[in-house]
Order: C-alpha cells, then sequence, then structure tokens
C-alpha cells in the first residue's frame, strides 16, 4: 500500500492533464450537449477503463516495451491517430442525420455501450495517457513499491479526478441541454466534436517522427 501523500501529489500531479480538452473531454462534451447522460457517464466509465488498463500496463512493463521502441511508439501513435480521425468523421456523418436515435431503454442502453468503447478505445490508444505512467507515475513510488498494485492505486486518484471534472461538466451540460432545441442543438454538437477530433487526430498524426 502506497502513502496517502503520494496517492495526493500524483492526484494533484495530473489534474492540469484531466483539465486539458482532449477526445475524452469532446466525447463526453458531445454527449452531454444533446441531454444524453447515460451517454456522457458511459464515456467517462470507458475512460476510467483506459485508465486503469494503462496502469497495469506499465505496471507489468508492457507499455515500457512500446514506448521504448520507435516503430512500435509510431505504430500506435498512427493507429490512435488513426481511430480519432475516423471518431470525428462519424460523428459529422451523424450530425447530417434527420433524427437522434429511439429513447427506449434498450435503445439507450445500446448507445451508452457504444459510446463507452469509443471513449476506452481512444484513451487506450492515447500514447500520452500511456506516458503518464511510464514517466510521471514512478516518481511518486519508491522501487520497492513499483509494481501493479501500485500503478494501480494511483490509477484509481487519476479516475477519481477525471470522474468529479468530467461529472461536472457532463452533469452541467446536461441540464443546459434542456433549454435548446436538442435536435438542431445535436447536429452543431456533433459537427464541432467531429471536427475537434479530426484536428486531434491530424496533430497527433504530424507529431509522429
Amino acid at each position: 500500500m502506497i502513502e496517502l501523500t503520494a496517492l495526493l501529489g500524483f492526484a494533484v500531479a495530473v489534474t492540469p492533464l484531466v483539465l486539458t480538452p482532449g477526445a475524452s473531454f469532446t466525447l463526453v462534451s458531445a454527449r452531454g450537449m444533446v441531454g444524453d447522460r447515460p451517454g456522457a457517464w458511459a464515456c467517462i466509465a470507458g475512460t476510467a477503463v483506459g485508465i486503469i488498463t494503462h496502469a497495469v500496463l506499465a505496471g507489468v512493463g508492457l507499455a515500457a516495451v512500446v514506448m521504448q521502441s520507435a516503430e512500435l511508439y509510431r505504430l500506435l501513435r498512427l493507429a490512435g491517430a488513426a481511430y480519432l480521425i475516423g471518431l470525428g468523421l462519424w460523428l459529422w456523418l451523424r450530425s447530417r442525420s434527420s433524427t437522434e436515435q429511439g429513447s427506449s431503454d434498450a435503445m439507450r442502453r445500446h448507445s451508452a455501450w457504444i459510446e463507452g468503447r469509443r471513449a476506452l478505445v481512444a484513451n487506450v490508444l492515447n500514447v500520452k495517457a500511456a506516458a503518464v505512467y511510464l514517466t510521471l507515475a514512478p516518481q511518486f513510488l519508491s522501487a520497492t513499491q513499483a509494481g501493479v498494485w501500485s500503478m494501480v492505486q494511483l490509477g484509481v486518484g487519476h479516475i477519481l479526478v477525471m470522474v468529479l471534472w468530467l461529472g461536472l461538466w457532463a452533469t452541467g451540460l446536461t441540464a443546459l441541454s434542456a433549454r435548446f432545441d436538442r435536435l438542431a442543438w445535436s447536429r452543431r454538437i456533433n459537427q464541432l466534436g467531429g471536427a475537434v477530433l479530426v484536428f486531434l487526430g491530424i496533430r497527433s498524426a504530424a507529431q509522429v517522427r
């Protein structure tokens, strides 16, 4: 069990990263601003699973192998960039649809599952998120503490910060969406969200060396 001061220190250290808009923020915003509370929280849940995945991979050393191999690193960066661009284009195409998905409980559950899965894949393919657990996280652990369980504990702290921020953001946006025509608003948000994701993907691909 790592010390509480280490957990708090890591949580403070990752807060600026959590507050920086990225793919998860964009996906949560896209669902929150059209009043899709389950979809927004599914994106948050998918991001949380992605964070734990990075923590576990770093703990067992698999992520380090990827980060130390220039070729594997570039391939992962390109895969993540391609996924973001594809997801952005999909959001843009969805904005041209005349209607939102059905409102039945079964349809909402299915939609939430899909949104969560997209957020998970986007986070897992984010090499910057992996770098957090290969460069930043070890600074809060002693040599004897390095391992999967310690990384998972730090990951839980990371998740708490992320859930607090994105949860508040999603709740506020969901409440705000009730004041607008959701169909027209949904189209605009999907267009904006799609453009942001395409931009993030292109920027990520351009940074590959």
